[in-house]
């Protein structure tokens, strides 16, 4: 695992807390930015699985 794969990992969770958070305190302000914030660290741990893959590849 690289830091991409971990830190993409850790803004999609908080991401998820944050947008819960957002619907518990009726805020779609907070729902918003936790969404925002699941999808780029999905993007995050994607570009770290593919820079893993190739690490990989050229072994």
């Amino acid at each position: 695992m690289n830091k991409d794969q971990v830190k993409g990992a850790v803004k999609d969770a908080a991401g998820k807390v944050q947008q819960k958070a957002g619907e518990l305190i009726d805020s779609p302000e907070q729902q918003a930015k936790g969404v925002a914030k699941q999808v780029e660290g999905k993007a995050q741990k994607n570009a770290g699985d593919v820079k893993e893959a190739i690490k990989d590849a050229t072994k």
